[in-house]
């Protein structure tokens, strides 16, 4: 995946790379940032949430690299993708995400928060 590549060698060269990429996703995305946080006690904690944040931004790059114009997700959008089993929605429907997500997070409730959020940007993407 060259947004994943692209960022583990930008994060390697500055110290600064993801906390700007997690501030700009925050700013855009402000109410998936409240869904994230109201997770906070499955997570464990402010790290695996600023962590879950971080990986929804590589997740919304790869759909903007692909073209897709990304309006700010609502709770309702959150909501309606959260339904069923997430991971293996996301599977059939964004295979390379999932496979990012699988490799690359090992907490459970983080995996499933990531895959909700990158099944309701699959879903508001004409």
């Amino acid at each position: 995946m060259t947004v994943v590549t692209e960022a583990s060698q930008r994060m390697a060269k500055d110290a600064d790379y993801s906390a700007t990429l997690v501030g700009n996703f925050v700013q855009y995305q402000v109410q998936t940032v409240q869904f994230i946080s109201a997770h906070e006690s499955e997570l464990g904690g402010a790290e695996s949430i600023v962590s879950v944040i971080f990986h929804c931004a590589l997740v919304a790059e790869c759909f903007h690299r692909a073209g897709a114009k990304i309006r700010e997700l609502t709770f309702e959008d959150l909501d309606v993708a959260a339904r069923g089993e997430v991971l293996k929605k996301l599977e059939e429907a964004q295979l390379p995400l999932h496979e990012f997500i699988q490799a690359n997070v090992e907490h459970e409730e983080a995996k499933r928060l990531i895959a909700i959020v990158a099944l309701a940007i699959d879903h508001i993407v004409p």
